[in-house]
């Protein structure tokens, strides 16, 4: 072996919020593709799962939320590869049972029901960037990629109502076109996107879901194969922008 070759550089996936939904489908689907050597899957409870076994999966308990845990996420990421090419974050909060649900007038808007909104859906994206930025550096292609939604579209608001959700994903998307700028000019080839999955067939969507229109309501498999779908399609010059699940871009 000549040890005077340069050796490849392992390539490394994450996606946060792997356990359920979106993100555990993701997961599924990216252990079908040969092009990456780890994929780390990232939730804060690891205690039921049943993902395919896969030398190249390693699970990574982190509260998103937490300082000190996105901290030694990055740590155990840097430990375990020396670069990472793609990272998804599928991170996200709209209702809890028996608790926070979003709100229907100006009447049940609140300071508590806000900051969490703001916390998880704005404030874990942005932050987990700043975390796993060490491994994203380099004048090579690389995507962070974070769900947002179609209802924290400003210019795309007809109908109102659900104050917190509706702002904290449109706070996400200011935050995330902030660090694409920031970012290209340390990588030309970075590309950061905000993406629109549909309504999916999820925990997150199941009390929302009656009137959803025939045929628009998916399932999370079909959803993780288009995302992917319109990453892969992603240059340079998209960095920055909104896509839907097909493709095409929601105006902000």
């Amino acid at each position: 072996m000549d040890s005077s070759r340069p050796q490849a550089v392992a390539k490394g996936v994450l996606v946060a919020g792997a356990s359920r939904g979106i993100g555990r489908a993701l997961v599924e689907e990216l252990l079908q593709r040969t092009d990456f050597d780890r994929l780390f899957a990232v939730a804060r409870d690891w205690d039921d799962h049943t993902l395919p076994a896969d030398p190249r999966l390693q699970l990574i308990s982190a509260d998103l939320s937490d300082d000190a845990s996105r901290g030694r996420l990055a740590e155990t990421v840097a430990q375990n590869c020396e670069q990472l090419d793609l990272v998804i974050n599928t991170v996200g909060f709209l209702h809890e049972p028996g608790g926070q649900q979003p709100e229907k007038n100006l009447r049940q808007v609140n300071m508590e029901a806000l900051q969490r909104s703001f916390a998880i859906n704005a404030g874990v994206p942005i932050l987990l960037a700043q975390a796993v930025m060490p491994l994203l550096r380099g004048n090579r292609h690389c995507v962070f990629a974070s769900l947002s939604a179609r209802v924290g579209s400003i210019g795309d608001n007809r109908l109102g109502g659900w104050y917190a959700y509706r702002a904290s994903k449109a706070a996400q998307n200011m935050l995330m076109r902030t660090f694409a700028i920031e970012w290209q000019r340390l990588n030309r080839q970075s590309i950061c996107v905000l993406l629109h999955p549909g309504t999916t067939d999820t925990d997150l969507s199941a009390p929302f879901q009656t009137n959803v229109p025939e045929g628009k309501l998916f399932d999370a498999q079909f959803v993780a194969e288009r995302l992917l779908e319109v990453i892969d399609a992603r240059t340079p010059a998209d960095s920055g922008n909104f896509y839907a699940w097909d493709g095409q871009l929601v105006p902000w």
